[in-house]
Order: C-alpha cells, then sequence, then structure tokens
C-alpha cells in the first residue's frame, strides 16, 4: 500500500536529504580567496577585478553618467594614471596608492566605498588589495574579452594517467595542488554516466552485460561513438538548447495561447544529430532566411527570432510591444552566443561591463528586419494563435516519410529508364502515381510554423531610459559592441552578418562560452561557474588554460559539437569517481579542481524519461506535435482568453520523452516544474537543482511514476517465475547493478508486507492499478501485482535511480 511504499521511500529520502544537506553546509564552508599563503602570488583575474567589479564599478567603471571623479577602474589607464602628483594605484607602494588610503581609512568623508553605497571591504579583501599592490599590482585584460589562441599543453608528471589534453591541463593543476586524481568509475557507474550524459536515458540491461564483458582496450570510446551516433543524443542536447533560446509551445504573454513552432524543436534535435557546424547553426537560425535559396529546414530554423513572449491583448500599444520585441531579442541573442549581459544597457550605459547604451540598440537594428507587428492580428482568443509570418513546413517525422519516398521514386524512375515491357513500366507507373498521391497528403498535412521573412528594416532609435515613446534621437545602423573587433559588411550590415561576425576567429565570446556550457553538462559546473555572464561580475574560469584550449579546438574543428563532446568525455578526468574522500571535500568541496567527478540530479525532462524507459513505456518516435501528461485536473483553471482544459494525451503520445512536452509558459507541466525545469521566459543557462518535499511528492505519486512502477511490476511478474529471480531482475532494470543481499532482504520485506496488507485491503489494490492508460495483464493477481508495484515505486524513488554519478 501508500504507506508502505512511503516508508522506505522516506528512509531512503532522509538519508539522502542528509547527505545534499551536508553538501550544501560544505559547499558554504569554501576558505575565502583572500586567506593565502604569504608567498603566493595574488591572481588577478581571479581575485583583484572581481572584487574591484562587485565593490567599485558601479561609480568608477564604464557608465559614465554614474562614475565618480572621473576615475575608471575597470581600464588599465585608469588605474595607474598620474592624476596630479599622486595615482590610484603605485605598483609596488602600497602607501603611495590612494586606493589603499581610501579603503583603510577611517574617516567616512574619504572612505571607500564610501558608507551610503552600502558595500564594504572585509579585513581579508583589503589585506589581499594591499598585498597585491605590493606585489607590483599585475594587470590583465578581462579574461573573456582578450584573443582566442591556443596555449600551450603542459607535459603531465605522470605519462599514464593522462588520456588527451585535457588531463593534462588537469594533471598539472592537481599537481600545483599537491592533489591526486580519484580511481575510475567502476563500469555500470561509467555506463550510466555517459548514457545519461549523452543521450539522456538510461543503459538498457543488454548494453549494461556487453560493456561488462567487454575487456579490450577502446571499449570506453566504443560506447563513446555508440551514444554520439543515437538519434536521443539530439535529444539530449536539444533540451538545453531550448532552455537557452526560451522555446515554449505558447506566447507567454495575457492568454498565454498556443503559437505553431513545434518544428523549430524538430530542427534542433536534427541538427544536434547530423552534427550540424556550430557556425552554420548559428547562421541558419539568425539569417536562414537570407542564405542563398534557403532549404525548407533553414527556413524552419529561422523560428528563433520568433520563440520570444508576445501579446494579443486587445488594449496593448502596438509600439510598446515591437520596443519589447526588440529588447528580448537583444537579451537572449547576446546571452545564448556571447554569455553577455548586454541586456542591461537598455536604459544606460553597462554598470559593469564596456557595452553603451547605444551598443544594444545598434545590436536591436540587426533585427529590425523581421517581419512582426506589436500586436498581431485575429480574434484574441484564438488557441492556437495567428503570429504571421506562417508557412506550411514538415515535421521531423513528415520529413523521414518524404525522404523515403523521394529515394523510392528515384528508384522506380532508374527501373523505368531500363524497363521492358508494357506490363513492367505499367506497375511501375502505378506506384509512382501512388507515391505522388501519398506525398501530396503529406504536404496537405503539414503544420504550419513561425519563421523569419525579411522586410524593409523599420527604424530603430536609442530610447532614453528605454522608454519606448522617445524619438529624440536619429535612427541607428546595425552594428556589433563597439569594444570588440567589428564585423565585416558591406552596405547596411544583416542579421546574417551578425552570424558571420558571432562565429569568426575574431569573436573571443562565442567558442569559450559554448565550450563552458559543454563542459557543465558533463561535470556539473562550468569551468568558469557563472553561465549566463562572462563579463566582470560573473567568473574567471578556475582553469582558464583548458577553456581556452577546448575553445580553440571547438573552433578550430570546423565548429564540431560531436568533436568537442567527445573530446570530454573520452577523457581521463571524465572517468574518475564521484565519490569525494574527506580530505577533498574539505579542500574543494564545489569540486573546482576536479579531482573527481561530480553527481548531480537529472535535469527534470530525463527523470522522467529514465522511469519510461526502465518500465518499457516509452515511445522513441522522434518529432512531431507536442505530447501532454497526465496533469493535475483544474492546473490550467485561471487561464483565459480564451479558457482552456487540458487533454492529457490517451494514445502513444503519453509515453514520449521529456523534450516534446507541451511547453505552458505561464503553468509549466507540474510534475517537469517540480523538478526545477524553468518557465523559459528569458534564457536558461543553468537550472537550479532544489530538494523539496513538493518533488518528492511528485516522484511518489505523480501518475507517470505510479503507472511506470505498475508496469515494471507486471513485466518483473511475467517475466521472472520466482521472488528471488523478480528481486535481481528488478533492481537490475532499475539501477543497472546487482543488488547486495542486505538491499535484496529490504526490498524482499516491502514486498510481502505489501502483500499481506493489500490481500486485506484488495479495493486498495484495484485504486492503485487504475492509475494510468496501460493495460493491465489479466493473467496476474491484483493483490500481487500491488505489492510488486510499491516495491517498483520505491526503486524509482531512489535517489540513485534519478541521480547521475
Amino acid at each position: 500500500m501508500i504507506p508502505a511504499a512511503t516508508s522506505f521511500f522516506g528512509l531512503v529520502m532522509l538519508r539522502c536529504s542528509l547527505q545534499r544537506g551536508v553538501l550544501s553546509l560544505l559547499a558554504l564552508c569554501i576558505l575565502p580567496s583572500a586567506t593565502f599563503a604569504a608567498d603566493r602570488a595574488v591572481d588577478f583575474a581571479r581575485e583583484i577585478r572581481p572584487l574591484l567589479s562587485d565593490k567599485c564599478f558601479f561609480c568608477h567603471g564604464p557608465d559614465p553618467t554614474h562614475r565618480e571623479a572621473d576615475l575608471r577602474l575597470d581600464m588599465r589607464d585608469g588605474v595607474f594614471a598620474d592624476r596630479g602628483g599622486y595615482a590610484a594605484v603605485v605598483p609596488g607602494k602600497p602607501d603611495e596608492s590612494e586606493i589603499i588610503l581610501r579603503i583603510t581609512s577611517d574617516d567616512d568623508d574619504i572612505k571607500m566605498p564610501p558608507p551610503d553605497s552600502h558595500k564594504e571591504l572585509t579585513t581579508e579583501e583589503i589585506a589581499l588589495i594591499k598585498r597585491w599592490v605590493e606585489q607590483g599590482a599585475e594587470w590583465k585584460g578581462h579574461w573573456a574579452y582578450e584573443p582566442l589562441e591556443r596555449p600551450p599543453v603542459p607535459q603531465a608528471a605522470s605519462a599514464d594517467w593522462p588520456l588527451n589534453s585535457i588531463d593534462r591541463f588537469v594533471l598539472a593543476r592537481l599537481d600545483r595542488e599537491e592533489l591526486s586524481p580519484s580511481q575510475d568509475s567502476d563500469k555500470v557507474t561509467l555506463l550510466r554516466r555517459l548514457s545519461f550524459d549523452l543521450t539522456g536515458l538510461p543503459p538498457t540491461p543488454d548494453k549494461v552485460a556487453a560493456f561488462m564483458a567487454d575487456e579490450s582496450p577502446g571499449a570506453c570510446a566504443r560506447q563513446v561513438d555508440r551514444l554520439l551516433a543515437s538519434p536521443q543524443f539530439g535529444e539530449r542536447m536539444a533540451v538545453y538548447w531550448l532552455d537557452l533560446v526560451r522555446y515554449a509551445d505558447t506566447v507567454g504573454y495575457h492568454g498565454d495561447q498556443v503559437h505553431n513552432i513545434t518544428p523549430y524543436r524538430d530542427y534542433v534535435i536534427k541538427s544536434f544529430n547530423d552534427n550540424l557546424s556550430f557556425d552554420q547553426f548559428t547562421r541558419e537560425q539568425l539569417a536562414g532566411d537570407l542564405l542563398p535559396e534557403p532549404t525548407m529546414w533553414q527556413r524552419i530554423a529561422t523560428g528563433y527570432n520568433r520563440v520570444l513572449q508576445t501579446t494579443h491583448e486587445g488594449g496593448a500599444q502596438e509600439k510598446e510591444y515591437l520596443a519589447k520585441y526588440s529588447a528580448d531579442r537583444v537579451r537572449n541573442a547576446s546571452s545564448v552566443w556571447m554569455g553577455s549581459t548586454l541586456g542591461c544597457a537598455e536604459c544606460h550605459d553597462h554598470k559593469f561591463d564596456p557595452f553603451t547604451q547605444e551598443d544594444f540598440y545598434r545590436f536591436a537594428a540587426f533585427f529590425g528586419d523581421v517581419t512582426e507587428t506589436g500586436i498581431f492580428p485575429g480574434a484574441p482568443n484564438a488557441n492556437p494563435t495567428k503570429r504571421p509570418p506562417e508557412i506550411p513546413v514538415w515535421n521531423f517525422e513528415q520529413y523521414g516519410r518524404l525522404q523515403a519516398i523521394d529515394h523510392r521514386v528515384s528508384e522506380l524512375n532508374s527501373l523505368r529508364a531500363t524497363a521492358s515491357g508494357g506490363e513492367s513500366l505499367a506497375e511501375i507507373e502505378k506506384e509512382l502515381t501512388a507515391l505522388a498521391e501519398e506525398r501530396a497528403a503529406i504536404e496537405k498535412a503539414f503544420p504550419l510554423c513561425m519563421v523569419t521573412v525579411a522586410q524593409e528594416p523599420r527604424p530603430i532609435r536609442l530610447l532614453s531610459r528605454g522608454d519606448w515613446m522617445d524619438e529624440s534621437h536619429p535612427p541607428l545602423d546595425p552594428a556589433v559592441p563597439g569594444f570588440l573587433p567589428p564585423a565585416a559588411h558591406e552596405n547596411r550590415a544583416t542579421r546574417l552578418d551578425l552570424a558571420n561576425w558571432i562565429s569568426s576567429d575574431q569573436n573571443p565570446l562565442t567558442a569559450r562560452v559554448f565550450a563552458n556550457r559543454t563542459w557543465k553538462l558533463f561535470f556539473a559546473r562550468g569551468l568558469s561557474g557563472n553561465l549566463d555572464d562572462v563579463g566582470a561580475q560573473g567568473e574567471a574560469p578556475e582553469h582558464p588554460e583548458l577553456l581556452d584550449w577546448l575553445a580553440v579546438e571547438f573552433r578550430d574543428s570546423g565548429w564540431d559539437v560531436k568533436h568537442l563532446v567527445r573530446t570530454i568525455v573520452t577523457s581521463h578526468t571524465y572517468r574518475q569517481s564521484s565519490l569525494e574522500t574527506p580530505e577533498m571535500r574539505r579542500r574543494d568541496p564545489q569540486n573546482r579542481l576536479l579531482a573527481r567527478q561530480s553527481r548531480f540530479r537529472l535535469p527534470a525532462e530525463f527523470v522522467r524519461d529514465n522511469l519510461l524507459a526502465v518500465s518499457g513505456l516509452l515511445v522513441r518516435r522522434i518529432g512531431g506535435e507536442s505530447a501532454r501528461p497526465y496533469q493535475p485536473e483544474g492546473y490550467y483553471r485561471h487561464l483565459n482568453f480564451p479558457e482552456r482544459t487540458y487533454q492529457a494525451h490517451t494514445d502513444s503520445n503519453q509515453y514520449r520523452r521529456g523534450v516534446y512536452t507541451h511547453w505552458q509558459r505561464q503553468f509549466v507541466q507540474p510534475m517537469l516544474r517540480a523538478f526545477d525545469a524553468p518557465s523559459r521566459e528569458e534564457c536558461t543557462t543553468e537550472r537550479p537543482i532544489s530538494n523539496t518535499p513538493l518533488a518528492a511528492l511528485a516522484a511518489l505519486n505523480d501518475p507517470s511514476f505510479v503507472e511506470a512502477s505498475r508496469v515494471l511490476a507486471a513485466h518483473t511478474l511475467t517475466q521472472e517465475s520466482d521472488q528471488s529471480s523478480r528481486l535481481r531482475s528488478m533492481w537490475r532494470r532499475v539501477l543497472s547493478r546487482d543488488s547486495t543481499s542486505e538491499e535484496l532482504d529490504l526490498l524482499r520485506r516491502l514486498v510481502e508486507q505489501d502483500r499481506a496488507e493489500y490481500a486485506t485491503d484488495p479495493k486498495a489494490a484495484d485504486e492503485l492499478l487504475s492509475i494510468g492508460l496501460a493495460p493491465i495483464p489479466k493473467d496476474v493477481d491484483p493483490v500481487e501485482l500491488a505489492a510488486w508495484t510499491s516495491a517498483a515505486r520505491a526503486l524509482l524513488n531512489l535517489n540513485e535511480a534519478m541521480t547521475r554519478n
């Protein structure tokens, strides 16, 4: 019964909650960066620049309207300039440096930061700045804006451990820290890690058995290649990309009606599976319509420019919402490709980074040719709503069918050229006619998709304080931020020029940003921990040379995404165990030094995908309409314009992967939301990982979890003949490994306890088994099935079942 399952689940979750709580506390116990050995060189990029940015740039940074004393501390010239007999910093001479005088003063009239700024330097931070000055005040440009060059690969102290260049960088750092790498993960853990990381799905029992039996050299690399070639790789990568571009099935504002965009999601999946080069991936999304004779997929790709939030409210102001859409595109494109907060310059120059307000609006001008209106025409209560321009396009499933038709037509045309005899020709013509009719039927069923159509660019002006009614400034031509290398273009710059600039060798940001975020997918944290801001308020990378090496390797490989992923996951650094020693926990609680692997809960979609996969319910169809899984009745009761009632799918769509789930921005599917899926109103570079009772309750009681448990239990009962083999089989199917005798005994006692309780309350057994659409085997005893369903629920709720180790 449910209480029995809860008791087992509760014990496990209590243990895991305590473990996570300890880890959270340890994460807060990192020694402050100002705690250093007397002979250690101060790291300007990691220790001094972040302090200046946090405590000083607001008044002494890029924004001239708020700059005090005409002093810039974000620029070398400002820091060291002669200011009439004194300087902010005199290298090697703290007693002659005005900055030291000010930060150590007790006089509120000259003390910096001033008391009314509500910013304060700690004693350790003051000592750190003073020591930096004593050591000569080394100054470096901001790491993310420096030209991207390949650093030399360090010589490894151990020739045996490194498998590629990544390992040499990591090992060199560990040697400096007097640490050693962790031992390798066991093979089951490694295969589960690779499977979840590269496909978002667990390995099947037969894949585990084959890998365990393969002792030949290159066994791991072959698994990597197999998984990269899997169509599920594209689905896995798409989940993260769709977070970045804030993909959703609905408009977001006001009535949050459905809009036509699902083929864009299929394009993203197909692009990752085809290993489309990232520079071309960029061009097609930003400017596919401007390419010569764009293909249908390239036109679908331009749905990126249309997937932002829009309104269909009758009282909305046309001009206001055009300004909103324009600003949204600047925020998103600059975040997705540049890892930058250019959006902060909408109303004024950036407070911390060298982006000006003019940069913001010149960037917006690239998108001035996107055909749209501030308020879209048609009935405001239409669902799906109309957001022209829209064109009929194929989805991935239809594309596959058309490809097959074209292949067969080509074969038949070849046969017709060599056929002899009227009967043979007649048969060929008959089949060709049938194929033409089939093609026409498929094309007639094409879904609509929003696309980009270029128009005469509308004027984009600098808006004082972001005021959409302001027309006091002249129209601006498109341009990239002025402090970065310029974009090559003829005449007025276009979105295609922007896309080419983003992936040019001169752009220092794009390759670093993508490489850093890709690293995060496989280590839980980027080499630079702030994934959405590589500017002054971000975080300098812990392994700067490794990040630059990866970025150059990615760029010079032809922007080959699978090459970047393969390089990372075939490293020895990746293979390490995620188990930590007390010394590791004390020295490096957040695993910045990479002396071990990381453990983290699976993303929301993969939590659900996992239970569908191990139960056998998962439908692996690629692309097509969005899926509507179970969710509580009445969840949409607050949606209006129009009012609507959610209808869960009752066919195979119910069991499709999470990447296909209908994404209602205002009301995200509640099971996914409980596991931290974002609303996708803005670019999401990193999801939080929370540990809440709501998620625990969803994992225990959500219909998908309960149904998957029932189907897994039924499979176990029908495939295995005795209790012991059933227990072992279920455990292995969910966790990929054999159970210990203690674990097996605990699970056995749970089954026996629930069997006894359900025998006395068969109605409760029937209620449990009634959840979900999947049929119940007729030859299985309901009490027995209910008892094993409870056992399956407990296993699927284990921390190990939904954690990537």
